[in-house]
């Protein structure tokens, strides 16, 4: 029998054993040769701590270090490159964080804190608690009894307002659901505000709360909702549930959602965040202020605006950037590893599952069990359960074996667990039977939260926590199965080979729900199923000319000398003769760009050797090639087929505006990145995203919605020839050594200035008091002037730095550095041709009715 039972537990300690029981394992690739390439430390460690914390890869701390080594990152409240540098990167990490949610900016704020405590805080010091009075009933703050202490903890802000409180057990959230509460006639709906919090897992069982519970509160269908009239708001702590399965945010809209990145990432630790829903957050009342939250305050008198966005009104001081930063790669590093958090999900449910089907079964030679498992379920759904095991060991007499034993015996063994209440005490009380007298004597008898005081009068005053993180092993479930007979077995071992039987029998339900990519907006015109319908150039009939004789004859004629495109972002120009017009400027005119590790987006400022990349675009071919000195060329495609599914989409950020693309594919990554000596990719605009221009920048609109690339303010920028030459002029008389025999080159100079259209022209900077123009048959609006920055003083053939145009452009603008204008593109009603622009065609402008010249 001894024989047998050891037999049959070493036959359930194979891998084979486990795959019949799962068949999720891993992420495609050897599960060891990734562990022992990226988690060499815990070599002979095996490490069931993953709901404290979980481990980081060694490739994201080199990702992470490559980066900072690489840039220079600077305080993010200031304006100078670094600092511009840095709140680009925070920012696109926002992004990254909702996108990781399947949510938008539109529908929450990111507002990062030093962790999920600090934003549980800043919730409860923030909500707009209302005292219950003679006028009506106040606020309720109402918890699920197994919360972490941290949601509790709250309380204590919500006691000293005289508000209502309700802690809520499990089963009662929908045995005790009604219909909620109806206004009788006359009375006003009422508006006061009420909290329920809830974890979307359990820290200490692993049980997974359903998710459909943020509705079903907000719409005063559950309980204690139903029993209160008012406003619900839903606080999810979803803390423990991200680090191992997805959270779509878009599906369960909680109103704030508090997250800690180390559950996820392992690094970095002291990093959280809040998610709160941006309708929601319009209600949050800070009153202390601190840097960087102020519109404008006086030292002298109680005057105080807060900025307007969300989360500048709540992130006091400078932010973590540096840690921050660091999510990027901690992102990326768990996408490449893994492929998603559904496969984490599946991969780490399974050994949770495995684990607890063999200790279940595990007896002493009396048949005695050998743990008693704290569950509400047999781990037989994944959308119940999640990778946490928590249990008592029992002797063979059925008395338990204090946590601090087995954690003893453990670090022996080099094991690591988790043992305790957890910062739970509401699962602790429930599972281990632990009265609220009992917790006051052991109180008195010495005890206190997390210390080593395991029994007390034979009573368990905590439990064993085993969990999972997406690096565990089959390995890891085979040496704690194994210590636990080793160490804690009266032998001979016995087996429960019914329950054995019944448990391998049951088939768990694998299926869980999508987790799908943000949506994106659609109705992007001109566009047909995510592509761009244009003629060919020789077959588009321009447009009948609308513009009035009156028109015409209020400015003079010009000439279009020049026309440019710019099909990547900062790259070099396309000069073209003729060219169509797409929906969003110049058909394909800063359609890709380039972007760092991070997403963010890499300018002249930042990488002047971006002017040295030379982009071809063939429509016959339709394609696009960057050609560089000296290197092969690279080819991609102009239309992107979303349906690759290698090609991954994601946001990035343009001149304050979010943007969403998709990536063009390793092929051009490798060759940008060899290029540019640095890790980079080549991103594309989604054909169906809407940019719109926004308004009010320059002179008034009359254009209606203009639908903008990845340029930074308009669809078209305008210079003029004797514009280049007044200020070529001026370069050459200041007759120092920089600017000796460099400034001749009317043609450099004028790349230097990045335009769409070059013209001809009689007067310098006329354009500047244009309000129209019609070039051939196509009209425009100016939209404004363009402001310059330090980008005119790169060379656009050398890439070298100068500071020239830029300082005599100063001069001669008295201290104005505008030069060129931005237009937007009129569609000529009840036409659908395509416009066509032609270098020699007519440029004939109007003057604005006001102006401003400096």
């Amino acid at each position: 029998m001894e024989t047998q039972s050891l037999q049959d537990f070493q036959d359930l300690c194979n891998f084979e054993s486990f795959k019949s029981f799962w068949h999720y394992y891993g992420y495609g690739v050897d599960q060891q040769e990734l562990i022992d390439r990226e988690f060499k430390r815990i070599k002979g460690v095996t490490y069931l701590d993953h709901a404290g914390t979980t481990l980081f890869p060694e490739s994201q701390i080199k990702g992470f270090y490559d980066d900072i080594s690489r840039n220079v990152y600077g305080n993010p409240h200031s304006h100078n490159p670094s600092s511009r540098l840095t709140h680009d990167t925070v920012e696109s990490v926002r992004y990254r964080i909702l996108e990781h949610f399947n949510t938008c900016p539109e529908e929450y704020s990111v507002i990062f804190t030093s962790g999920c405590t600090a934003a549980l805080k800043l919730v409860a010091d923030t909500f707009p608690w209302k005292a219950a009075s003679n006028e009506g009933p106040g606020s309720q703050f109402c918890y699920l009894t197994d919360n972490h202490t941290s949601v509790v903890g709250i309380r204590s802000v919500t006691s000293l307002q005289g508000v209502g409180r309700v802690s809520v057990l499990p089963h009662e959230v929908e045995t005790r659901a009604k219909k909620p509460p109806t206004q009788t006639n006359g009375e006003e709906e009422c508006s006061v505000p009420h909290l329920f919090c809830y974890p979307a897992q359990s820290n200490f069982s692993g049980r997974k709360y359903p998710l459909s519970y943020v509705k079903g509160i907000q719409s005063q269908q559950l309980y204690p909702a139903c029993e209160h009239r008012g406003r619900w708001f839903v606080l999810l702590d979803a803390a423990c549930f991200v680090s191992c399965s997805p959270l779509d945010l878009s599906q369960y809209p909680a109103d704030f959602v508090p997250i800690s990145f180390y559950k996820m990432f392992g690094f970095p630790t002291g990093l959280g965040a809040l998610l709160v829903k941006n309708e929601a957050a319009e209600i949050l009342r800070k009153t202390y202020f601190g840097g960087v939250t102020a519109a404008a305050y006086l030292v002298a008198e109680n005057f105080f605006v807060p900025k307007p966005n969300v989360v500048s009104r709540f992130e006091d001081g400078t932010v973590s950037f540096l840690d921050i930063i660091s999510l990027h790669h901690g992102f990326e590093t768990l996408r490449k590893l893994t492929g998603s958090m559904l496969n984490i999900q599946l991969h780490t449910f399974g050994l949770a599952r495995y684990t607890y089907i063999v200790l279940s079964c595990l007896c002493h030679d009396n048949g005695k069990p050998v743990a008693q498992i704290h569950c509400d379920n047999d781990f037989h759904n994944i959308a119940e359960q999640g990778a946490i095991l928590n249990f008592s060991l029992l002797d063979c007499h059925g008395q338990t074996v204090g946590y601090s034993q087995v954690d003893k015996m453990a670090s022996l063994f080099n094991i690591h667990i988790r043992t305790g209440c957890f910062c739970n005490t509401g699962a602790c009380q429930h599972y281990l039977a632990i009265s609220n007298q009992n917790v006051k004597s052991n109180l008195h008898a010495g005890h206190i939260c997390g210390d080593n005081i395991d029994l007390i009068e034979g009573r368990p005053t905590g439990s064993i926590r085993v969990s999972f993180g997406y690096m565990s092993s089959f390995e890891d479930c085979q040496n704690f199965l194994r210590f636990v007979v080793n160490c804690f077995v009266h032998k001979p071992l016995i087996l429960d080979q019914e329950r054995l039987t019944k448990l391998k029998s049951a088939k768990p339900m694998e299926s869980v729900e999508s987790y799908d990519v943000p949506s994106i907006p659609n109705g992007h015109l001109g566009h047909e199923n995510g592509h761009v319908n244009i003629p060919s150039p020789e077959r588009i009939t321009p447009s009948e000319n609308t513009v009035s004789e009156e028109g015409k004859n209020n400015g003079s004629r010009h000439t279009l000398t020049n026309l440019f495109i710019y099909p990547v972002k900062s790259c070099g120009s396309f000069e073209v003769t003729e060219w169509p017009l797409g929906p969003q400027g110049l058909l394909y005119d800063r359609l890709w760009m380039v972007v760092n590790e991070n997403g963010v987006c890499l300018s002249q400022k930042r990488e002047p050797k971006l002017c040295l990349i030379h982009p071809v675009i063939c429509l016959a071919s339709n394609t696009l090639q960057l050609q560089v000195s000296g290197m092969e060329a690279v080819t991609v495609p102009l239309e992107t087929s979303l349906a690759n599914s290698d090609l991954r989409t994601s946001q990035s950020k343009v001149c304050g505006d979010r943007v969403q693309t998709v990536d063009c594919g390793e092929e051009v990554s490798a060759w940008l990145s060899e290029f540019l000596g640095k890790p980079c990719l080549l991103i594309r605009q989604r054909p169906e995203f809407l940019r719109d221009m926004k308004f009010g920048r320059g002179k008034a609109g009359d254009c209606g919605p203009t639908a903008l690339s990845l340029v930074n303010e308009a669809q078209f920028l305008l210079i003029n020839r004797a514009s280049v030459s007044f200020l070529q002029e001026h370069i050459a008389s200041r007759h120092d050594s920089e600017n000796e025999g460099t400034w001749h080159d009317m043609e450099q100079l004028i790349q230097r200035f990045r335009a769409n259209l070059v013209i001809s022209g009689q007067e310098a900077f006329a354009e500047d008091d244009w309000s129209h123009l019609t070039v051939g048959d196509t009209q425009f609006q100016v939209i404004g002037r363009c402001g310059r920055c330090q980008v005119i003083g790169i060379d656009q053939k050398s890439a070298t730095r100068t500071q020239e145009p830029l300082r005599s452009l100063s001069e001669c603008r008295s201290g104005k550095v505008t030069f060129g204008v931005y237009l937007a593109h009129q569609s000529a009603r009840n036409t659908t041709a395509v416009p066509v622009l032609s270098v020699g065609a007519c440029v004939i402008p109007q003057i604005s009715e006001s102006t401003d010249k400096p």
